[in-house]
């Protein structure tokens, strides 16, 4: 009885993870049907051909020869764990019965555990002798010595095949494990060269950030300044203020966006200020247009759900600001049982809006953050022609 436990051989080949996206990697074969026979039933299955064999050839029918043979027939079950044990116990009954499946199936398994080759070529001469030499001993002859040395050379080699498919069945083993292992490599090595592919955009990224659009953003802030000083009109001046003050505000958000895309993932990330719920007060009074912040949170709320609100409420204000001009904004937070949440509406707009560039990716945007914290994002025009957003998300969300 042959046992096939050997591990599925590596050959699948594992997709390409480019810095653009991720090709699908090709699954692995499946197992071979003796892989998927539950090791249990393997053994029972081999015990009961071995009783069977022990049954049809058995040679002392005496009580001890029937206890030798079950023994060996039994010691089976636990060749796994104990191989070289199970196979010296079947010795005694290959002495003096003529089985053949527990030496075998021993040798197998023991050929399969242990890479000692002495050790497994000793076992495999006891095997033969014990078969080959006759039982009970009685008066040898010349032509009987004959007859046992030839039976001897049969035998041995009966009792090479297991242990070289033992050997071989180990070899296999190894071979897929080193496959394995090369392949989880070469798997490392395609995640870091993404990952460094990753860093290289990063860094361009952050350059161009830095070079192009903080540059256009400070001209803004200085022209506003500007104006701020020149300006002889009350409302202008506070117009010219608010622009100079959103612009400040967006040169230090445009700094951080710079600072985490340079850090690609470093230590610096961790140093980098994130918003609160505390900051919300300061947003609110910044916006740009008539807005009103109601109701509060607890300051115990995670800090991804409160970054999530503080990105939602500036998002929507923004929108307002864009599309929506001369109404009113109201910013509320709420909380219902373990979850938090905000509504931003805002009223339908006094005058008409300028055409101003945008992605349209803001609310796609809001509504992937709060995917990812297992919340909900509900968006839509009002009755009275205004705007709503609403966000809700586990309070402890992470």
């Amino acid at each position: 009885m042959i046992e096939m436990t050997g591990t599925a051989g590596a050959t699948g080949t594992v997709g390409t993870t480019g810095a653009t996206g991720v090709t699908g990697a090709t699954a692995r074969p499946g197992k071979q049907f003796w892989e998927r026979v539950p090791a249990p039933v393997v053994d029972v299955g081999l015990v009961a051909l071995a009783a069977l064999d022990a049954g049809l050839n058995l040679s002392d029918d005496t009580p001890f020869g029937l206890a030798l043979a079950a023994v060996a027939c039994a010691a089976l079950a636990l060749r796994r764990r104990f191989p070289l044990i199970v196979f010296l116990l079947t010795l005694p009954a290959t002495l003096i019965q003529d089985t053949l499946v527990a030496p075998l199936a021993a040798l197998f398994t023991l050929a399969v555990r242990y890479r000692d080759r002495r050790l497994l070529a000793v076992c495999a001469i006891l095997s033969a002798i014990a078969t080959a030499i006759p039982w009970p001993p009685g008066p040898s002859t010349w032509i009987g010595r004959t007859w046992t040395l030839v039976d001897f050379v049969y035998t041995l080699a009966t009792a090479a095949a297991p242990v070289l498919l033992g050997q071989l069945v180990q070899a296999h083993r190894d071979l897929s494990q080193r496959l394995t292992e090369i392949e989880e490599a070469r798997e490392h090595e395609r995640v870091l060269h993404a990952q460094a592919v990753l860093a290289r955009e990063r860094a361009q990224l952050a350059r161009e950030m830095h070079d192009v659009v903080s540059h256009q953003v400070s001209l803004i802030a200085v022209q506003a300044g500007a104006v701020q000083v020149a300006a002889k009109d009350p409302e202008t001046r506070e117009a010219a203020r608010s622009i100079r003050a959103l612009s400040v505000g967006t040169l230090d958000e445009l700094r951080t966006m710079v600072t985490l895309l340079r850090a690609s993932g470093g230590d610096a990330t961790e140093l980098t200020p994130q918003p609160t719920l505390a900051d919300l007060h300061k947003l609110v009074a910044s916006s740009g247009i008539e807005a009103e912040l109601k109701g509060e949170l607890s300051p115990t709320v995670g800090t991804p759900a409160q970054r999530a609100l503080y990105r939602t409420v500036q998002e929507a204000l923004t929108n307002v600001r864009k599309h929506a001009p001369g109404a009113r904004a109201t910013v509320e937070l709420w909380h219902d049982g373990p979850e938090v949440g905000v509504t931003i509406s805002n009223t339908a707009p006094s005058r008409p809006a300028l055409p101003l560039p945008s992605a349209h990716q803001g609310l796609v945007g809001l509504k992937e953050r709060a995917d990812i914290l297992h919340g909900t994002l509900e968006s839509g025009p009002t009755a009275d022609g205004g705007f709503r957003v609403r966000m809700r998300i586990p309070a402890h969300a992470d």
